[in-house]
This record gives C-alpha cells, sequence and structure tokens, in this order.
C-alpha cells in the first residue's frame, strides 16, 4: 500500500461540506455497510469512535463518509474515504476529504492516509487532492482464527 502525506499546500478556505452530518453510534451499522460494499480500508463496528467522521445522505441514506482515525505525532490519518457506487462522480468524497483536512489544519495537524496500491484510480484521486507519495509498504492482513 501506498502511504500519503499532505504536501503543505493550504487547505480550503471554508468548509466544502456544510451539509455532512456527523457520524456518531446510531450511524455505525449504516457507517459499515457502506465500508463493506465499497471497501475502503479497514473498518470495523466501532470505527467511527476513533474520530470524526462525517456524512452525507440522501433521503436519510448515508450515501458516502469520511473522517480520521489514528495520530501519530503531527500525523492525523484520513480514513473511511468511501462513496455509493449510485453516487459515485458527483464530488462528494472530494468535499468530505476537504473538510476533514481543514478541521486537521486548524488544528495543527498534518493529514495522511493509505491506499492499496492496485487501487489506481484512488491514489491518483489523492494525489490531485494535494497528497504526495511518503513510501509504499507490504500490508499483511491478520484475522483470527
Amino acid at each position: 500500500m501506498f502511504r500519503l502525506v499532505w504536501d503543505g499546500r493550504p487547505g480550503p478556505a471554508e468548509d466544502p461540506a456544510p451539509d455532512a452530518l456527523p457520524l456518531g453510534a446510531r450511524h455505525a451499522d449504516e457507517a459499515l455497510a457502506l465500508a463493506r460494499l465499497t471497501r475502503p480500508g479497514p473498518f470495523g463496528p466501532r470505527t467511527i469512535e476513533m474520530g470524526a467522521y462525517f456524512g452525507l445522505f440522501d433521503d436519510g441514506r448515508l450515501v458516502a463518509m469520511a473522517g480520521e482515525r489514528t495520530t501519530a505525532g503531527p500525523y492525523r490519518e484520513i480514513s473511511g474515504v468511501c462513496t455509493h457506487p449510485d453516487y459515485q462522480g458527483r464530488g462528494y468524497a472530494k468535499r468530505l476529504m476537504q473538510k476533514v483536512i481543514l478541521r486537521q489544519l486548524a488544528r495543527g495537524e498534518i493529514p495522511f492516509l493509505h491506499v492499496m496500491s492496485a487501487n489506481q484510480a484512488a491514489h491518483d484521486f489523492y494525489l490531485r487532492m494535494g497528497f504526495r507519495d511518503y513510501c509504499e509498504t507490504v500490508v499483511r492482513v491478520v484475522t483470527p482464527l
């Protein structure tokens, strides 16, 4: 997988997704279902408790989300970026990521994220968003027996 880090450019000047709602425990099942459908990376039933997650809804249905997870010193991970296939191409992921980036930069944090090497479309999207490749690492998935 690639680890990408924000390249230092200024973030958005204002919130590009004021209509995005904070996700909480009552959204956990819906967020997990969206993550299972789109496979943005590791995402469990309690992932949205690890940081601020935001979602866009259509008629009460979660159709896109993004949030933040782990920290490492000044670095804060962007996580769970995904859009339901029926809603892709509308800029939802970009708006949600910019919202999270704006919040992280305002707190003096440096955004970073991971993407699987085989996911070229997502990798290219993150580069266009303002991230740069930091490194490529091997991933091993370990599951309980």
